[in-house]
């Protein structure tokens, strides 16, 4: 049974601030998440307590600090039901993981007339990799459309993925649209194609049950910050079949065996990724945020975020003028609503938001093809997480309908 969000939110001490002399509604989880109290201390401790760095020392400290660092991935390995720890790379975040897989699996496998198939839904960070990729090794990038409805199109991704298909890398959950995809379909069709299958899970580990198995996912990549860990850490989860194949993409200290004069070997799996100090503190905090995940239930959080988006999406789209992009049935909709007002730009939106103490995001979301494909240039948008209550929704609401009237009639 997980506690009532009242009692979580006890958990995060920034929740409990004024904002333009308004109670605080932060409604901009998609972006970051906000860092309980125990991700706070664990920060705190490795500093007061451990600071050394990680696997080289013999002294206590930097024994402590090495097994806490090893102790996080481990802890991840089993958060995401990956077979071994050696397929656990700790990166910066989801970018430097797709980052690292266009760059060192792609100039490895990938070669002219190849393709690469991703969706018009896609975040920049699984778009601008892939495009530079194709660049570099004259392959093709191809795009699989989204449905009226806004759900990714399987019958154009039985299309789009072909023999000639190398790499299918598609969102988990839309940033944007909020829709969850049906990954191990699309996993098992690039398969059948002989292709390898990416994930950007950054919008899927913060809110749901995520197996990288039961997915049959080649590469899995995630950030801390959207997960109630510190921003500058996150997760490459590749299958040792090919992360033993690949280079690295750094070098340097830390991921080497022997430095010859000419020539270098590296260390295994998964320390030939990690050049140089990694983010020691970042990781072990990331740890902590697993923890603390997983003693509310990560289906608990799934499902608790679904009963908000029951609860405020039927509300949202009462609002004459409003429009709701992605899923209209609640229950095909994360906590992620992005929405526009009728003859209003989504900053002022925002703004107007804001100056209600309801913080949410206003722009293109880092999804500029989407928002092409939908025929709008910015949206503004709301993103639920486990420690928002439904009076934070009837807040938004309440402040969605001032906005609206402040901009009409000129009274705010």
């Amino acid at each position: 049974m997980m506690k009532a969000a009242e009692e979580l939110r006890q958990d995060f001490p920034i929740l409990f601030q004024e904002v333009n002399d308004e109670p605080l509604v932060y409604l901009d989880n998609a972006a970051t998440t906000q860092k309980p109290q125990a991700v706070l201390e664990a920060l705190e401790h490795y500093y007061q307590h451990d600071n050394a760095n990680v696997h080289r020392g013999v002294h206590t400290l930097a024994e402590r600090a090495t097994h806490a660092y090893e102790a996080s991935r481990e802890k991840i390995r089993q958060f995401i039901h990956a077979k071994e720890t050696a397929e656990v790379l700790f990166t910066r975040g989801t970018t430097t993981s797709l980052n690292w897989v266009a760059k060192s699996f792609g100039d490895a496998f990938i070669k002219e007339g190849d393709e690469i198939v991703i969706s018009y839904m896609e975040h920049h960070s699984n778009i601008i990799p892939w495009q530079q990729l194709a660049k570099r090794k004259k392959a093709v990038l191809k795009y699989i459309k989204i449905t009226p409805a806004g759900y990714l199109d399987m019958a154009d991704a039985q299309k789009q993925i072909t023999d000639k298909t190398a790499i299918v890398s598609i969102a988990h959950v839309s940033n944007v649209l909020g829709v969850i995809n049906l990954v191990a379909e699309l996993a098992a069709i690039a398969h059948q194609h002989g292709a390898v299958m990416v994930v950007d899970g950054a919008q899927a580990v913060p809110h749901m049950p995520v197996d990288v198995q039961a997915l049959d996912a080649d590469f899995y990549a995630f950030s801390g910050h959207k997960m109630c860990g510190p921003t500058g850490i996150g997760v490459l989860y590749g299958k040792r079949q090919w992360l033993e194949q690949m280079e690295p993409v750094e070098f340097g200290g830390e991921m080497i065996d022997f430095v010859h004069l000419q020539e270098s070997t590296w260390k295994e799996l998964p320390w030939k990724f990690e050049a140089g100090t990694p983010n020691i503190a970042g990781a072990i905090a990331l740890g902590a945020a697993v923890d603390y995940l997983q003693a509310i239930g990560m289906e608990n959080i799934h499902n608790y975020e679904a009963e908000l988006v029951a609860y405020v999406l039927p509300k949202l789209q009462a609002i004459e003028g409003l429009t709701v992009y992605g899923p209209q049935n609640p229950q095909d909709h994360t906590g992620v609503l992005a929405f526009n007002i009728d003859g209003l730009h989504p900053h002022d939106t925002a703004t107007g938001l804001d100056m209600e103490g309801v913080a949410v995001r206003a722009g293109h979301h880092c999804a500029q093809p989407l928002l092409k494909y939908l025929e709008v240039a910015a949206t503004a948008r709301a993103s639920f997480y486990f420690y928002n209550t439904k009076a934070d929704a009837d807040k938004l609401i309440q402040a969605i309908l001032a906005t609206k009237e402040f901009f009409q009639d000129g009274n705010f």
